[in-house]
């Protein structure tokens, strides 16, 4: 990379990384970027995904508190929520690059989608009657913190779905998960946000530990992305009742669906 795609992409890793601390799907942002810059998609995919776990990792352990509540539920979740990313990661490397660069499109439209729906979304989450508050200190049972007696193995199937979906690609893999966990747990959505953020990472790292392992990652790009994305994260968060969702969300969606027209075109 030249010195300028390396500034280029450092501010786009550093949006990102804010539109993840107030809006989430941030990946349609540096993704595009990447692609706009020449990077091969399955390139631009994989080290995007490594250079986002650790802003991935400080989100998810802003809930630590949350999720010691619901520790044996976590636990059974993190099963097929890692073993699907893995699947996903390994599809990934397994077909030929032309079948990845092929769905980018779908990819990005679908996520946008996503993103765009994610308001509405929270909405019918915060709506839903019976939903409770999570205690501020751990239950007896976890089952008991977020009002379910299990995890029943409609919720394992569809994490397991989602986590193939966020070691493949992963745009907006949140507000899938966000959608099934609110309609498959009675949770607090402080909860939901929680196991939300933690399956997304954990998908994200397995997938991106795969890909480190299969030696495609091209260290100077993830490199740029994490800190990036780090630093956008923590002064969006900082700054996030000064920023419109409804614009940063809308913005998202003309990026993806031009990066989208762009890879159809070439």
């Amino acid at each position: 990379m030249s010195a300028l795609q390396v500034v280029i992409l450092f501010f786009a890793a550093a949006g990102a990384g804010a539109v993840n601390a107030v809006v989430g799907a941030g990946t349609l942002i540096t993704f595009p970027t990447l692609l706009a810059m020449g990077v091969p998609p399955v390139t631009a995919n994989v080290s995007n995904a490594v250079g986002l776990v650790p802003g991935g990792l400080a989100a998810a352990g802003a809930y630590h508190r949350v999720l010691h509540s619901q520790r044996r539920l976590v636990a059974r979740l993190l099963v097929p929520s890692a073993a699907g990313a893995a699947l996903g990661g390994l599809l990934v490397l397994a077909f030929d690059p032309a079948v990845f660069a092929a769905a980018v499109p779908v990819l990005l439209v679908g996520s946008a989608v996503l993103a765009l729906a994610q308001p509405r979304i929270t909405q019918l989450m915060r709506s839903r009657p019976g939903r409770r508050t999570v205690p501020s200190r751990p239950a007896a049972r976890d089952e008991d913190a977020v009002g379910v007696t299990g995890a029943s193995a409609p919720l394992m199937l569809g994490v397991g779905l989602t986590g193939i979906y966020g070691g493949y690609f992963g745009a907006a893999q949140g507000v899938v998960l966000l959608c099934l966990l609110g309609l498959l747990l009675q949770a607090e959505l402080t909860a939901v946000n929680g196991l939300k953020n933690l399956l997304s990472t954990t998908a994200n790292l397995l997938a991106a530990s795969i890909f480190v392992v299969a030696g495609v990652v091209d260290w100077r790009i993830a490199g740029v992305v994490a800190v990036g994305s780090v630093l956008g994260g923590w002064f969006g968060a900082k700054g996030a009742q000064r920023l419109n969702p409804r614009l940063l969300r809308l913005s998202l969606v003309v990026v993806a669906v031009a990066a989208a027209i762009r890879q159809i075109v070439t």
